[in-house]
């Protein structure tokens, strides 16, 4: 090509009314629709839908399977309910980065310190000795909620400068849930809520990263999400639903159904009156091995001394590597 012809080639965008950079911009375009989608969103396909009128009612079936939620809360629609709700926690902790997690469990009733010292004060005032002996209990107990806020402070605060952080995760509630929350909050870290719905404790502590709040119908699919990316459990003292998430936890590890990982029972008094172990041994029910499932813990500092013998969390943080696994 002749010098003459190449400058008039530069300059045609020009005379065109286009300038070289829109005409780059136009052919990267061009290059973009050989991956452009060929169909619509579901969302851009829900939110342009409008039924016409003999066909708006709550009685009509018209509305899209998947925006007709009158359609999706059917019986024989449980099994996509159950899909859903092991996806959406699943994908959105994915994509927030959290990779592996320490669960914090313990009863919803447990009062923080500054809430139970008044009701005492209350209670002797008014001078009814059961009424006293409950309000003594339960100021004697407040000193696990603040066990749990420092525990999950230090976690996060500790876990903060490693290849993959540690994240505390609740049951969403009130008591040692909230206090876990709590601690992470006041560290300036994130925290998980996995909450329940139930005929009470509804609604989620206010400590919870909203982003990680979640709420779920089904109990199986909770305590699955629970484990599932979680390098160790931390039992605070608790009732029947605490015991059931401990026992699910200690039967998995047990038979080999998930990986060991530890297990770290605050207060050491009320879980042996609890559980009688030794019964347990010596009538044949488990074996001696299975009381090395669990260890007993007093306070924070104890119990990440013992996550740190497990994990190495003192060796450089190349060297630390990833701790959870799916179940």
């Amino acid at each position: 090509m002749s010098r003459a012809r190449r400058r008039a080639a530069r300059e045609r965008p020009a005379r065109s009314g286009l300038s070289r950079g829109s005409v780059k911009l136009r052919a990267m375009d061009k290059k973009l629709d050989l991956t452009a989608r060929n169909f619509p969103t579901a969302q851009e396909e829900a939110e342009s839908l409008i039924a016409p009128s003999r066909y708006g009612g709550p009685e009509s079936a018209y509305r899209l399977a998947f925006t007709d939620t009158d359609f999706l809360l059917r019986e024989e629609l449980r099994p996509v309910r159950m899909q859903l709700e092991l996806l959406k926690p699943e994908m959105v902790q994915t994509e927030q980065g959290i990779e592996s997690t320490i669960v914090i469990f313990g009863s919803a009733r447990i009062l923080p310190p500054e809430v139970a010292a008044p009701l005492l004060a209350a209670a002797r005032a008014e001078g009814d000795p059961l009424v006293v002996k409950r309000a003594e209990m339960q100021v004697q107990m407040s000193r696990y909620y603040d066990e749990a806020r420092r525990f999950a402070e230090l976690v996060t605060v500790r876990s903060r400068s490693m290849d993959t952080p540690i994240y505390v995760v609740t049951g969403g509630g009130p008591g040692i849930m909230e206090a876990g929350n709590r601690g992470a909050f006041e560290a300036e870290g994130k925290s998980i809520g996995l909450n329940i719905v139930l005929p009470h404790e509804q609604a989620p502590n206010p400590y919870i990263t909203p982003e990680l709040c979640f709420q779920f119908h089904y109990f199986a699919l909770r305590k699955m999400h629970f484990l599932m990316r979680s390098i160790a459990l931390v039992c605070f003292p608790g009732g029947f639903g605490t015991l059931d998430e401990l026992f699910e936890t200690m039967t998995l590890i047990q038979t080999g159904k998930c990986r060991r990982r530890p297990i770290l029972l605050f207060g050491r008094e009320f879980w042996t009156r609890l559980i009688n172990f030794e019964l347990l041994i010596e009538t044949g029910m488990i074996s001696p091995g299975d009381v090395n499932l669990f260890h007993f813990v007093e306070t924070a500092e104890e119990a990440w001394a013992c996550l740190e013998a497990e994990y190495g969390f003192d060796l450089p943080a190349t060297q630390t590597g990833d701790f959870a696994v799916d179940i």
